[in-house]
């Protein structure tokens, strides 16, 4: 194995990247390769990195031209880097290589891995009145202060709502609203599998193949139970298995649900009732929709709950002293509360900033698409994610994994949720020192 494979197994491991005997905390690293074009010359170069493409890239683009074209000293060059996951596993390469961009986009469970390990500057020097605490939502900010600093800002963030075929529902007789609790969304099966959608009985959901844990990081608190408690895991336990347990009946005693690497295209197709998918997707799912898309809150059960999730906007430590001044102009210009709002309007991402709510653009869209408002007020039932998903590094994959095989398997989720357990307990042990030293 390599130097370089063995130092980037390292950071994905937990342990601190100055531990790892190639980085210092307080170097100075190379941007990533690129120009300043010449009708901003003269300016200090910003290096974003961003993991959204299509109508959320385009909107992005937007954004930074806007900035650009704002004022004089500082040019933002965004690079696309592919998915969330893509993003983290090329800063972590980058940082392996002395060379960092100045802002990233990170993940609801990527950024505390750079956190751990030194990697992020902290904000709280280059706050000020219009770039702070007091400006964002304050459930979305906090969660990315540890110990009274802040370590990202919240941009791209969202949570998991349920979108229903208003159409469908309609040919089925059922109510003009989202379902209260998952067992009133069971009742509704015969009726659903009435309409016919594709030349077979509509599906009432599917669930994701891939990232499912997210959603259903909420599914288990509604159920009572959670993922862990700190980083003791819990998701062996009464609550959790019961949320496996009524997805299981759902794919295979009553044949209303499946697997679905696309939930979000199944749904745009016809093909389902009701998914619970991102506030983030809500722009492109119903753009592709070729009936009327509703929006309610993620059903309850037991309990309420949703977990936050998306992405946050982090710098990274070893830059210059000018670039992160330079990179935090461009934070205070995306804090704008116009710009936050138009954010909200071109993607379906909530509004980070308190006064964005207030813009007439975002009034006026609320007013003509509600689904939007139903997004924004939905967020008081967001809950910070359980740490063992947060922390564990590639929780997340183990868990999913784990309902993937009650999906297609038929597994039992008590077993099931067992067998992940003990992989997250060995995952959980891999990080404790440090999530008790920094976090705790």
């Amino acid at each position: 194995m390599s130097m370089r494979r063995r130092m980037f197994l390292g950071l994905a491991a937990g342990t601190t990247l100055a531990g790892c005997g190639y980085r210092s905390v307080d170097a100075i690293y190379s941007q990533p390769a690129g120009k300043v074009p010449k009708q901003y010359a003269n300016r200090t170069r910003v290096v974003f990195w961003s993991p959204y493409g299509g109508v959320n890239g385009k909107a992005v683009d937007k954004l930074v031209a806007k900035f650009n074209d704002a004022q004089s000293d500082v040019y933002v060059e965004v690079q696309f880097q592919g998915s969330y996951d893509d993003v983290a596993q090329k800063v972590a390469a980058a940082l392996v290589a002395k060379q960092a961009p100045d802002l990233a986009v990170l993940s609801d469970v990527t950024w505390e891995r750079f956190f751990l390990n030194d990697a992020l500057e902290p904000l709280n020097n280059h706050f000020t009145d219009g770039f702070g605490p007091g400006v964002f939502q304050e459930k979305l900010f906090g969660e990315y202060v540890v110990k009274g600093k802040s370590w990202a800002v919240p941009f791209a963030r969202s949570t998991p709502i349920l979108y229903y075929n208003r159409d469908a529902f309609a040919k089925a007789g059922l109510p003009d609203r989202a379902p209260r609790t998952w067992s009133e969304l069971r009742s509704w099966v015969p009726e659903l599998a009435k309409v016919q959608s594709g030349g077979r009985s509509m599906r009432t959901i599917a669930f994701a193949k891939i990232d499912g844990d997210w959603q259903f990081q909420g599914n288990v608190w509604q159920f009572g139970g959670a993922y862990s408690k700190g980083l003791d895991v819990t998701i062996d336990q009464d609550g959790a298995v019961a949320a496996g347990e009524w997805q299981r009946q759902m794919v295979h005693e009553l044949g209303a649900a499946y697997m679905a690497s696309s939930p979000s295209t199944d749904f745009a197709n016809g093909l389902v009732g009701v998914i619970q998918e991102s506030t983030g997707g809500m722009k492109t799912i119903s753009s592709k929709a070729k009936f009327k898309v509703g929006a309610g809150f993620i059903p309850s059960e037991v309990a309420s709950g949703i977990a936050t999730g998306g992405g946050g906007i982090g710098m990274l430590r070893n830059i210059s002293d000018e670039r992160k001044q330079a990179a935090a102009i461009f934070l205070q210009f995306l804090a704008l509360p116009e710009n936050s709002a138009w954010w909200t309007t071109q993607t379906g991402y909530l509004p980070v900033v308190n006064k964005a709510r207030e813009d007439a653009e975002l009034k006026k869209l609320i007013a003509e698409q509600p689904n939007y408002g139903v997004a924004i007020a939905q967020l008081e039932n967001a809950r910070q994610q359980d740490a063992i998903r947060l922390y564990g590094r590639n929780a997340n994959v183990q868990i999913y994994t784990g309902l993937q095989q009650i999906y297609a398997d038929n597994a039992v989720p008590k077993k099931v949720f067992a067998s992940v357990a003990r992989r997250l307990d060995a995952i959980g042990d891999e990080v404790k020192r440090l999530y008790e030293e920094k976090v705790l």
